[in-house]
């Protein structure tokens, strides 16, 4: 399966997120911020970093770019999209996703092993962990806290379109402890920590972020 991973300037998690694609099982596909073309890919990760500099706001210039056209319209066919850090605050820039990610409350960068709970396994990117699983991945952020307002988060939660919250203490202020969302159809998924850096035993803390590339592996050969 051909898996797309987007490089914008300032990407800096690109080749992090396509060596995961490739332990999964998958391809990773190099695609350009400037394409207009997605290759025929059969899905699309948006990396972590500092798209264009986070100038403006996080992602808010990224959503502009040309291969985001491509993106918005392929997620809107059905599309599996994963959005990783600067990844999700692009698909909340992009109106693929509710709501915003602000500067930590702390006002600190913050990069440590978090440990998570799977909330909705039913995505495309969550198939392979179970409901209420806890994983540990990293997390390094410095404008990752999410916020919405009261419906939409109550919407969110009613919808079980919550994919994971971070347990343990507080790292960065996110309203109801969400670390990550998904749109209705369950083929966007954004999530601020970062997978990418957890396939393996000999980096990082285990393969627990293993999982998230292997789910749509599995979604797209069924």
């Amino acid at each position: 399966m051909r898996i797309g991973v987007v490089t914008f300037p300032g990407s800096l998690d690109d080749v992090d997120a396509a060596r995961a694609v490739r332990l999964a099982g998958g391809e990773p596909v190099a695609l350009w911020h400037g394409d207009h073309d997605l290759q025929g890919v059969d899905a699309v990760v948006l990396p972590g970093g500092f798209s264009y500099g986070d100038y403006l706001r996080c992602g808010a210039i990224s959503r502009f770019s040309p291969v985001m056209t491509e993106v918005v319209a392929g997620a809107e066919r059905g599309l599996p999209v994963l959005g990783i850090c600067n990844g999700f605050q692009i698909l909340c820039e992009s109106h693929l996703l509710p709501g915003a990610l602000i500067r930590n409350n702390h006002r600190r960068f913050v990069c440590r092993d978090q440990r998570l709970r799977i909330e909705n396994a039913s995505t495309a990117w969550t198939s392979d962990y179970e409901e209420g699983q806890e994983v540990t991945i990293v997390l390094k952020n410095g404008e990752g806290s999410f916020v919405a307002d009261a419906d939409t988060l109550d919407r969110l939660e009613g919808e079980g379109r919550v994919v994971a919250r971070y347990l343990g203490e507080d790292p960065n202020g996110s309203l109801r402890a969400i670390a990550g969302i998904t749109n209705e159809a369950g083929n966007v998924v954004g999530l601020m920590p970062h997978p990418e850096h957890a396939v393996e035993d000999l980096c990082g803390p285990g393969t627990d972020g293993l999982g998230f590339f292997t789910s749509v592996l599995q979604r797209v050969l069924v």
